[in-house]
């Protein structure tokens, strides 16, 4: 493994549980909110998840199944990949409860095995802030063009490379271009104590600009189809996410 993701599913395994319960409640309470209105709980990606019964998605880092229940409830087929046995425990126990099922793979994503799933998925869907966990992001781009099928389509939101570097006051820090590994605190770690969050780990992370994310997209050979950016959670006048479409060509098979 990795030493970036060694260092990354050391923290992600840390309380990651207890976190989820904390923020969502128990699997079972989760569950019942989430089979109200499956469809509502993907939020502004709802609209491309409309026909998705009977449709293979991989939900990739995502982490407590939020997602992928929902998915599966909607009729699709859904495996998750993470790296986190924290998160996969929380997961499937929501997909229990939901009444559901999901596939749940717990690994490095570099080291996925893609003889088993070359051209598998008809749709991949990434969200909530993934990219920077990958250093290498041209081998990652490039994993992800392999487990889709041709003529399947690449979901990924993440957070704006400009909007993540505007403090809340709107003060800029001048680290847009800087392309070196750098320690982060773990997503979720203010949401404990003071003194909790003295042992808490650190991840490992790399930011990316959003040329790095747009060429790499187009020289892994997936095909471009839409770019949006959104707003803030409280409609800051500032990017603060966005979400690429793209597909992969149907001469595009790895076989």
């Amino acid at each position: 493994m990795q030493e970036q993701s060694r260092i990354n599913k050391q923290a992600w395994e840390y309380r990651a549980y207890e976190f989820w319960e904390k923020r969502d409640g128990t699997p079972a309470e989760y569950a019942a909110i989430i089979k109200q209105d499956p469809a509502a709980c993907l939020k502004k990606h709802r609209r491309h998840f409309e026909d998705v019964a009977g449709k293979t998605i991989a939900n990739i880092c995502g982490s407590n199944g939020r997602k992928a229940v929902p998915l599966a409830l909607l009729g699709a087929d859904v495996t998750v990949f993470d790296i986190s046995e924290e998160n996969a425990k929380y997961a499937l126990e929501l997909a229990h409860y939901a009444e559901t099922s999901i596939h749940y793979v717990v690994c490095d994503l570099y080291a996925i095995d893609l003889e088993r799933y070359r051209d598998t998925f008809d749709l991949l869907y990434l969200e909530g802030g993934i990219l920077h966990y990958f250093a290498d992001l041209e081998r990652f781009l490039q994993i992800l063009f392999t487990i889709l099928r041709p003529g399947g389509q690449l979901i990924l939101s993440d957070f704006h490379p400009v909007g993540r570097w505007i403090d809340a006051d709107l003060t800029y820090r001048p680290r847009y271009f800087d392309q070196a590994l750098q320690s982060g605190d773990l997503a979720y770690k203010t949401h404990f104590t003071d003194a909790e969050q003295t042992d808490f780990p650190d991840v490992s992370v790399r930011y990316f600009t959003l040329s790095e994310i747009l060429n790499g997209v187009i020289a892994t050979r997936f095909t471009l189809e839409r770019f949006d950016e959104h707003r803030g959670w409280n409609g800051e006048n500032i990017p603060s996410e966005f979400t690429l479409l793209a597909t992969k060509p149907l001469e595009g098979s790895n076989s």
